[in-house]
């Protein structure tokens, strides 16, 4: 998403251009999002996942700043497995 795309700039130290930050603005989710936080112990490299270990968790530190500062409310998504996670999102949804 856009959010995300700001943070992977600023995880890189690159500006974001003005019309990056006019579309998180303008184009809004819901106001409470869930954040999958870094989780050490299933921290897996491979094909589709090359960040080292401090990359991943300065991403999810990035993204949760990056998320506050356009006004969201961060749900982190509970460590455990992946039915209870899905039953968690679903009762936070419910309410």
């Amino acid at each position: 998403g856009i959010p995300d795309i700001m943070g992977y700039l600023s995880l890189c130290d690159l500006s974001v251009p003005p019309h990056v930050a006019a579309a998180a603005k303008a184009a809004r989710y819901n106001r409470r999002v869930f954040l999958a936080p870094f989780w050490d112990e299933i921290f897996t490299q491979d094909s589709e996942r090359k960040q080292t270990r401090a990359e991943a968790e300065a991403t999810c530190a990035v993204m949760r700043e990056t998320y506050i500062a356009l006004g969201y409310q961060i749900t982190e998504l509970p460590r455990t497995d992946i039915a209870t996670r899905a039953d968690f999102v679903c009762k936070q949804l419910a309410n």
